[in-house]
Order: C-alpha cells, then sequence, then structure tokens
C-alpha cells in the first residue's frame, strides 16, 4: 500500500507544476501589461487569482482568522514562518493589498516565471553586499507606489524538525528604516500538508492567523533587536501552543 501512496503522491506534486505553471502562461499578457504600464490594480488581481487558483486545484481549502482589520491604504512589512512554496500561495489569496516579495535572486533564472518575478519584486543575492544594500532603495521605490512588502524573515524554508528558525534582521531594519508597521502571519499546516519532501503531504485545510500590525513609528535602529524578538516570539509561541493543543 505504502508504494501506491508514495506514486499518487508524486503524482500529486507533478500536477502542482501544471496548476501552478498553466496561468502564469495563459494570463503572461496580461501580467506583462500590468508590470510594464504599472496597472497596479490589475497585478495584485491576477496574483490573487493565481494564488487561489492554486491552492484550489492543489485541494487546499484556506481557513483564515484575522486578530484585527488593516488599513487598505497602508503600507506594510509582512512576514511569517517559511515552511513550504504553499506559503506564497496563501499569502496572495488572504492578503489583498498591492505587496512585493523580497526574493531569493536564483528565482529568477526559471523560466517565464522567473522573467515576471524579477520585473514584478525585489530580488536580493544574499552572498552580495552591494545586493543587500540595493533592496533599501528598491524598497523605498515599491512603498512610495503604495505597495507593502513581504519578506520571511527566517532567510529560507529551516529543516523539517526546526518549528522556527532565528530571524534575521533585513524586515525589521526595513519596517524602521521605513517607519512601516509589522503585519506578522503565522502558517499552521503547510509544512505537513505540503512539504519539501516529494512523499508526503496530502490536500486538506490550511490555517493561517494574521496578528494585528505592529506600529513601527518612533522606533530607531537601536530598537531592532527587541522588534526582531517580540515578532519571533509571537509566531513560536503561536505555533507552540497549537502543537501542545494537537497534542493534548
Amino acid at each position: 500500500m505504502k508504494p501506491i501512496k508514495n506514486i499518487l503522491r508524486i503524482i500529486w506534486r507533478l500536477w502542482f507544476v501544471i496548476v501552478a505553471g498553466l496561468p502564469i502562461i495563459i494570463f503572461a499578457p496580461l501580467i506583462y501589461v500590468s508590470i510594464v504600464f504599472n496597472r497596479q490594480k490589475l497585478f495584485t488581481k491576477l496574483k490573487h487569482i493565481w494564488g487561489s487558483w492554486v491552492l484550489s486545484g492543489m485541494g487546499f481549502r484556506v481557513k483564515t482568522q484575522w486578530q484585527n482589520t488593516i488599513d487598505p491604504d497602508q503600507s506594510y512589512i509582512i512576514i511569517g514562518n517559511h515552511t513550504s512554496v504553499m506559503d506564497i500561495m496563501v499569502l496572495l489569496k488572504v492578503i489583498k493589498l498591492p505587496f512585493v516579495f523580497v526574493g531569493k535572486k536564483e528565482l529568477s533564472k526559471l523560466p517565464i516565471f522567473g522573467y515576471l518575478y524579477q520585473k514584478s519584486n525585489i530580488m536580493v543575492d544574499r552572498k552580495s553586499p552591494r545586493s543587500r544594500k540595493e533592496v533599501y532603495n528598491q524598497v523605498q521605490k515599491f512603498v512610495r507606489k503604495g505597495n507593502s512588502i513581504a519578506i520571511y524573515p527566517e532567510g529560507g524554508v529551516p529543516e523539517p524538525k526546526i518549528m522556527l528558525a532565528p530571524f534575521k534582521n533585513g524586515a525589521f531594519r526595513m519596517a524602521i528604516e521605513h517607519q512601516l508597521p509589522i503585519l506578522p502571519m503565522v502558517y499552521y499546516d503547510n509544512k505537513i500538508k505540503f512539504p519539501y519532501d516529494l512523499l508526503k503531504g496530502s490536500p486538506g485545510k490550511l490555517r493561517v492567523k494574521i496578528f494585528a500590525p505592529i506600529p513601527t513609528e518612533g522606533l530607531k535602529l537601536d530598537d531592532m533587536e527587541d522588534l526582531k524578538m517580540f515578532c519571533y516570539n509571537l509566531i513560536y509561541n503561536e505555533l507552540m501552543n497549537d502543537r501542545l493543543a494537537e497534542d493534548f
């Protein structure tokens, strides 16, 4: 029975490539127009449709818990625990504000998706101090256009046994330097439901919680470490409490 389940999971993973790739090909002209002519509302709508399409096509249903409302005219630094590629899809579905990702430069090498990703998000080469410095200018440019900035402060997806890796400084430095509130999120189920292990995962419910925004007005870079640890503990404790509730 186990070999059959493994085969089905592999087929399911291959189906993901089709479900995620097909809309990008179909909507490529609209995506291109929205980027070149700065049609922000159109691009935001297309991203929302794509994320919702992928989640539905893979058999996922998203259950969202909002701790508070958010201001549609406010830009935020959006952060969350990074567990799976489905983190991106859930974020695209539940956050309808215009936002861009700060992402790895390596993703720009992917065909079609890479080009669109590079043109519509902030690329960073983590090995290059110059690239990391340029991110500041890019963030400023996108924020002026009314965008929020999404970044996963762990810097990548940690090993499966690690619930939450230590946060890097980037997101919190950005928030303080640009005086933008932080919007923390927590994904409870993505790591189990769609891990990077090809032989694990299954369709089902993906729970996500969006916390109340954390203000940074008046904070200075000397406050960055405290801000970072506050956000880390907020997400870590939420994950730990959920795990304890499941064990009970």
